[in-house]
């Protein structure tokens, strides 16, 4: 079974996910990032491809993809730096980023390198769904690769209900419409958008995320959904200070101490 299954079913609510670029601050902080967030009691990692036209994401991540590409990273090297990482993590570990790197990458050939270093699944904002069912699936579940799609607070009831047809592993819920970013509360506009999408009762757990910024809204979101994602406000505090590992742990028990 998939470790993203695996985890859903052992741990069905309250599961935090944190978002962070891969390559940033500095290139060699990717291993170190993902330990750390294992060691402080996330419960699955989103690791940020970074890409030079991050259309869905906000000035915070934005800029952290400028660094990172600065800095060296690409696909290869995260690649060559996750070679190892199974050695020492067990949590699911998720890709972030957009189609086109991986295209260039070869799909086929990006799977099976997922496979082989325990990536369990990805997310592709900018793939259709048309075409992934079309053009990928089979190659997707042919490395036991997990494609999580997003929904917004304008996704039709009958979208979202295909959208969890053809999904297996969670449903990403971004909570506002427009990019990533830290947000002060979860609206009523936010609560209601939660409330319909779990009154659909889906198959598939939800997560959400954009907004989602410390335990106060963690809190919120994760009583109607099943998990919340946290990045832009992590990757923020990834900039303060020298102790990286220290400054992980401090953020994360912040979030569920």
């Amino acid at each position: 079974m998939n470790r993203i299954n695996k985890l859903f079913a052992a741990k069905p609510n309250g599961v935090l996910s944190i978002y962070f670029t891969a390559g940033y601050p500095d290139i060699e902080d990717t291993t170190t990032v993902i330990k750390s967030l294992a060691k402080s009691g996330v419960d699955f990692i989103e690791i940020g491809v970074p890409f030079s036209d991050p259309l869905a994401d906000g000035p915070t991540i934005q800029r952290s993809s400028e660094i990172a590409l600065e800095n060296g990273m690409s696909m290869q090297v995260l690649f060559e730096q996750l070679a190892n990482i199974r050695q020492e993590v067990s949590i699911p570990l998720l890709l972030m980023g957009y189609i086109n790197p991986v295209i260039r990458y070869g799909i086929e050939a990006f799977c099976k390198k997922c496979s082989e270093i325990g990536i369990d699944g990805v997310i592709l904002p900018d793939l259709p769904m048309v075409e992934y069912l079309e053009d990928y699936k089979a190659t997707f579940e042919k490395y036991n690769l997990r494609n999580i799609f997003l929904i917004t607070p304008q996704s039709s009831d009958e979208r979202v209900r295909w959208i969890d047809e053809n999904s297996d592993g969670f449903i990403y819920m971004v909570a506002t419409a427009g990019t990533t970013g830290t947000r002060a509360d979860v609206s009523t506009e936010q609560e209601d958008y939660f409330k319909r999408i779990k009154a659909l009762n889906l198959k598939n757990p939800i997560v959400a995320g954009f907004g989602i910024s410390d335990q106060h809204t963690f809190q919120k979101a994760t009583s109607i959904a099943n998990g919340a994602i946290i990045g832009s406000a992590f990757v923020t505090a990834l900039k303060k200070g020298e102790d990286l590992p220290g400054d992980i742990e401090r953020f994360v028990k912040g979030i569920i101490r």
